[in-house]
C-alpha cells in the first residue's frame, strides 16, 4: 500500500508543517501556564508530575522524566522537592531494590487536585471559539498523533537494538 504524501517538497514551509505547529503550541501553552501559577505553592512543573502520579501516567523518576520530556537531574530535583514538601514519598520494590516507585500522599493528592480547577479554566476560556466535537476531534487527532509518534520510537528502538545485537 503505497503511503500518502501529506507534505509536498516543492511547497514545504516550516510554519505550516505539524512539528511546528505542535512545538509553538507546546512553548507557548507552557509559558502561559507558569505565569498562571505564579503565587501558588507548587510551580507547573511540579503540578504536572504530581498529576503524572495521580493519574497513574508514570510512577518512577525515569518514567516521569519521559513522559514530561524532562532531564532526568532536574527531575530527580523536582522529586526531592516535592518530597520534602510530603507531597510524594519513594518506595522500593520488593522484588528489585533498584526500582523506586513514587507514591502521591494524601497532601499531594490534595495539593494537585486544588489547581486543576485553575487548568478546567484557563483551557476553557482558550477554547472558547472552538465547539464541542472540534475539541473532541482536536484530543482525538492529537492521541493518533502521539500513537504514531510512539510507534516510531518502537520501531527506532527495535532498529537500534538489532544494530547493536
Amino acid at each position: 500500500m503505497a503511503k500518502t504524501a501529506h507534505y509536498k517538497v516543492r511547497d514545504f514551509r516550516g510554519e505550516i508543517c505539524i512539528g511546528y505547529l505542535i512545538s509553538r503550541a507546546y512553548a507557548m501553552n507552557r509559558a502561559q501556564l507558569e505565569a498562571e501559577f505564579e503565587g501558588e505553592d507548587i510551580s507547573f512543573t511540579q503540578w504536572r508530575v504530581l498529576m503524572c502520579l495521580r493519574d497513574d501516567i508514570a510512577n518512577t523518576c525515569a518514567d516521569i522524566s519521559r513522559e514530561l520530556a524532562h532531564d532526568k537531574g532536574s527531575m530527580t530535583r523536582i522529586v526531592d522537592q516535592l518530597e520534602e514538601r510530603g507531597f510524594i514519598r519513594r518506595e522500593r520494590d520488593k522484588d528489585d531494590r533498584r526500582l523506586v516507585f513514587l507514591i502521591l500522599t494524601t497532601a499531594g493528592r490534595a495539593a494537585v487536585n486544588r489547581l486543576v480547577p485553575k487548568l478546567v479554566n484557563y483551557y476553557n476560556d482558550l477554547l472558547e471559539g472552538f465547539s464541542p466535537q472540534e475539541v473532541q476531534l482536536l484530543t482525538q487527532l492529537l492521541t493518533r498523533f502521539r500513537a504514531a509518534l510512539k510507534a516510531g520510537d518502537t520501531a527506532s528502538a527495535a532498529r537500534e537494538g538489532a544494530r547493536v545485537g
